[in-house]
């Protein structure tokens, strides 16, 4: 059976919307992964003696830092600035997760309507990582 041409073209802005969602989602557990892994960092220099050698990533070179305070104000500038982009990224995300769910909606009484069974049809919820 031949689906009329609006809804074809609505699977395909729905599937791009899931890849766009995956994306997100993918953008957004890195920067949680980035996060973690310099509180864990800020909190070893912790331990560190306040005259120890330390070196700081520059580019491709590992550079002595002039101090364990220099080393922490820069890793404390990234992180503020990955927090920012984090909350962007699940501003966005829960933006496109109503999308989702507003479109899954939409397409499962259009494809009712149009006498194509949806169940086992393939479309899911896409996983979150909440």
């Amino acid at each position: 059976m031949a689906l009329p041409a609006k809804l074809q073209n609505d699977l395909k802005q729905f599937q791009r919307l899931q890849q766009e969602l995956g994306t997100v989602q993918q953008q957004r557990m890195q920067l949680d992964l980035r996060l973690r892994e310099i509180g864990h960092t800020l909190d070893e220099l912790k331990a560190v003696a306040e005259d120890a050698v330390i070196y700081r990533p520059i580019g491709g070179l590992m550079v002595r830092a002039k101090s364990r305070k220099e080393v922490e104000d820069l890793l404390g500038e990234e992180k503020e600035t990955l927090e920012v982009r984090q909350k962007g990224v699940e501003r966005q995300e829960n933006h496109l997760k109503e999308r989702y769910t507003t479109m899954q909606t939409d397409l499962t009484h259009q494809l009712q309507a149009a006498g194509v069974a949806t169940e086992g049809s393939g479309e899911s919820e896409p996983e979150t990582e909440d």
